[in-house]
């Protein structure tokens, strides 16, 4: 997991991903990606959420066993459209 500014900045990098498919199911071997704040802490206040380090920007990954450089070409595709 990492935090970006905020959540439209998340919202692009989510959007900007290839491989990683947006889900919260952590069930299968495909790689994923999600926004905790408004996938899984949705129904949490904002105030407690960020109290408990859930900000609106962080992103949560789920690796999954696609190539290892795939991924990580992804991940920077997804960086640089953020700057």
């Amino acid at each position: 997991s990492f935090t970006l500014k905020n959540d439209s900045e998340a919202t692009l990098f989510v959007e900007s991903l290839k491989l990683f498919i947006l889900g919260e199911s952590l069930g299968g071997v495909e790689s994923l990606v999600g926004i905790p704040a408004f996938m899984t802490h949705a129904c949490i206040p904002k105030e407690q959420r960020e109290a408990a380090g859930i900000r609106d920007g962080l992103v949560r990954l789920s690796v999954g066993i696609e190539h290892e450089q795939d991924l990580l070409e992804d991940l920077e595709q997804a960086f640089a459209k953020i700057g």
